[in-house]
């Protein structure tokens, strides 16, 4: 009876995406990705149950070194009910590569090789392995959790750590106000590759995020999502705050929406005026150190960009 509801939810699901835009509500009640160890409050694991949701059971996951894998992959449980593997910390893509041409020399038919790698794992580390599967045009699936740093070695900055965050390789003090560097811009150096599909999203906009999954998986070619995943541990926020946090960095203009597909660039998003930065940054102990100074500097770079992106994609 399980196994006939399950697939009869899968079914109605299916009628929904063709109907109209996907919602957390139409969702299979069905789990694969479920009983991780992960802190309370992930946004990672989050992104990952939404994402496997709609992937579906002929998915391959690869996931190198990460909170993910390090939560999920712990015997004698595995979190992932369909077939998932551990990559060596920069080889995520070159893995997502080989599972994808061993699957086509197989002859199976409707899979999805999928990637679930964190900010350094995408932005630092892997980003070689990454850029040549884009370059090969491998029918992978590569997905980012941003939660702005190395959360499961110790809380390390990465390459798409904000500037002014406090982590333990970015000290805040007297002289420096943390990571003294901005966020690498990681979807139009991808999209600069000429890639297939690639968007933004965040878990705090859940229905704009199934939706770019949804379209992810049925484009042929390379297809990148990167998706703002808050993280309390690391963030040094509360519990209860995950969701509301990654809808209000978007709100405030830390965080953008967005595709690129055709050799186009649209915003998914396009706020009239934004939220203040003050709500959000106070809310979180990284940043609790902040001055005035700083503050501004976050609100200049983020009106720069901003200025840009209305130009040229809106």
């Amino acid at each position: 009876m399980i196994a006939l509801k399950n697939a009869w939810s899968l079914l109605e699901w299916g009628v929904n995406v063709m109907n109209k835009p996907i919602r957390p509500k139409d969702l299979p009640e069905q789990e694969f990705f479920y009983g991780h160890k992960a802190c309370a409050g992930c946004g990672a694991t989050v992104a990952v149950r939404l994402a496997m949701k709609v992937l579906g059971e002929r998915t391959f996951s690869v996931l190198p070194a990460n909170c993910m894998s390090a939560v999920s992959f712990i015997y004698p449980q595995m979190a992932f009910t369909t077939n998932a593997m551990i990559a060596p910390f920069p080889a995520t893509g070159a893995m997502l590569s080989g599972v994808a041409a061993g699957a086509k020399a197989l002859g199976l038919k409707d899979f999805t090789t999928v990637g679930f790698a964190g900010d350094g794992g995408t932005a630092d580390i892997g980003f070689q392995a990454l850029s040549g599967a884009i370059d090969r045009g491998d029918d992978i699936l590569y997905i980012c959790y941003d939660n702005e740093a190395y959360m499961n070695t110790g809380i390390q900055k990465s390459g798409l750590t904000p500037y002014g965050t406090k982590t333990t390789t970015s000290p805040a003090g007297d002289n420096l106000p943390g990571a003294v560097t901005h966020k690498k811009n990681m979807f139009e150096i991808v999209a600069a590759h000429g890639i297939a599909y690639a968007a933004t999203a965040s878990i705090g906009y859940p229905n704009d995020f199934l939706k770019k999954l949804e379209k992810a998986k049925s484009v042929r070619g390379p297809v990148y999502l990167h998706i703002l995943a808050s993280c309390p541990t690391g963030w040094g926020s509360k519990t209860e705050l995950t969701i509301e946090l990654a809808k209000q960095a978007v709100d405030t203009g830390l965080w953008y929406l967005a595709e690129y597909e055709d050799g186009e660039f649209k915003l998914s998003k396009n706020p009239k005026e934004f939220a203040p930065v003050e709500s959000y940054l106070s809310r979180q102990g990284r940043f609790k150190h902040l001055k005035e100074e700083d503050i501004n500097v976050i609100i200049e770079q983020r009106d720069k960009k901003w200025e840009k992106m209305r130009k040229a994609w809106a």
